[in-house]
């Protein structure tokens, strides 16, 4: 109900009881992002129902963090609780976000980020004081292997399975025996799966940042396809020296601070009858129609993120939803590309487009 100054008091309590809401997600989170580290979820998914003092024995912590993390995950809603037995377990259908690596639905990855994203508040601010941004060197750890567990999803669960045969011709391309290349290929696990499924071709992956370049190379020897998959610390945005039957950037091009370039380079590189995958957010052009718990969130990603390691070095800054359709289309175009074409957009967070001359 509106006060004598039309203030809606409703209104305030409704969003004071959001804030509350979003403050107790961050300490959740925050809780969660211990229990990621120290292995207390793949602890509880294989334990069934425990007390704090078994579970402290069974996870390997102290008894008295032991009760309080339970008792907060308990309140947040990750956990169940019986208070006649005083016993906590984590329920079957809570595993798949928490506790199954690489699985399509699993969220570790982004908990793993956080502590790296939240730990350049200062010099983002920073930035928005002065302009200019965070550089990628700047950031840690917690940050890239976090992106590596993340990106593992994507690559374990849809890439083989749904982008690659979306985009027609390009399946049997590759069956056959083609040359591939990933631009921004980070620690190289799309190449690695793509070379495991496709014996016959060729794949490069580029990299500006050389400590993902190192990790894609160790990752490639480890699962045995260090001979037909090639890394390299390149930045492609002024040309690349080889020609390619399929190049793909996943996640990529709104970090750039030469989309544009870089793209318009990849069409340069394109073998006659080439195709361009291009991975981006999926998002609409109109704000309004990005507002809810995965715009903000993504939003988030981008301040700490995507659009600051851009404009650390003058570039574009697009963020994270930098790239829907309309300026899919209009740098796709600018960059000399004569077809567009959507093919996946039924995933809440990824569109896949296929770009050709």
């Amino acid at each position: 109900m509106a006060g004598p100054s039309g203030f809606d008091v409703a209104k305030r309590d409704r969003f004071l009881g959001k804030v509350i809401g979003d403050l107790s997600g961050t300490f959740v989170t925050a809780m969660s992002v211990i229990g990621d580290r120290l292995g207390l979820f793949n602890a509880l998914s294989s334990s069934g129902p425990v007390t704090a003092e078994e579970f402290a024995e069974l996870a390997g912590i102290d008894r008295r963090y032991s009760e309080e993390w339970l008792a907060a995950m308990s309140h947040g809603g990750y956990l169940e609780y019986n208070s006649d037995v005083q016993q906590f377990w984590l329920p079957p259908e809570h595993v798949p976000a928490l506790a199954e690596e690489s699985g399509p639905y699993f969220v570790g990855g982004i908990h793993q980020q956080i502590p790296g994203l939240v730990g350049k508040l200062e010099p983002v601010m920073d930035a928005f004081r002065n302009g200019g941004g965070v550089s990628q060197s700047e950031y840690g750890s917690d940050h890239w292997e976090g992106l590596e567990r993340l990106t593992a999803s994507w690559y374990e669960n849809l890439l083989i399975q749904e982008w690659i045969p979306s985009a027609a011709g390009v399946y049997s391309k590759l069956e056959q025996g083609a040359d591939f290349a990933d631009v921004g290929c980070g620690s190289g696990w799309a190449l690695i799966k793509l070379a495991q499924a496709f014996p016959r071709s060729r794949f490069v992956g580029y990299d500006v940042y050389q400590p993902s370049i190192e990790r894609a190379r160790a990752n490639a020897v480890s699962v045995g396809v260090g001979d037909r998959v090639t890394f390299k610390t390149f930045d492609v945005a002024p040309g690349i020296p080889e020609r390619f039957d399929v190049i793909s950037t996943f996640d990529v091009i709104h970090d750039l601070v030469d989309p544009v370039g870089t793209m318009r380079s990849i069409r340069r590189a394109l073998k006659p009858g080439g195709s361009y995958l291009l991975l981006e957010m999926n998002c609409s052009d109109s704000l309004e129609e990005n507002h809810g718990p995965i715009g903000a969130m993504m939003m988030g990603v981008s301040v700490l993120y995507c659009m600051t390691v851009s404009l650390a070095d003058q570039g574009a800054g697009l963020g994270a939803y930098g790239m829907p359709p309309a300026k899919v289309e209009e740098l796709g175009t600018e960059a000399g590309f004569s077809t567009i074409e959507r093919l996946v957009d039924d995933n809440p967070f990824s569109a896949l487009y296929e770009l050709r001359s």
